[in-house]
């Protein structure tokens, strides 16, 4: 069987999943937790994204957040 992956691309919060014996498997962030701020920011020519981002958004203006299309 074809391997199966859901992403929930949210404006709050984003999570993925994989199919495992027919049930959906969340699979954790590196904070292990089962969703991830959906924040991105710059810094200083680094890429910041989650909750790293989320924790540094109010000092650092080059911070996209809570963006809908």
């Amino acid at each position: 069987m074809s391997k199966i992956i859901g992403i929930d691309l949210g404006t709050t919060n984003s999570c993925v999943a994989v199919l495992e014996g027919g049930e959906p498997k969340v699979i954790p962030n590196p904070e292990g937790n089962r969703t991830t701020p959906s924040v991105v920011a710059f810094k200083n020519g680094e890429r910041l994204v989650g909750e790293v981002a989320k924790r540094q958004a109010i000092t650092n203006p080059n911070t996209i957040i809570s963006i809908k299309r």
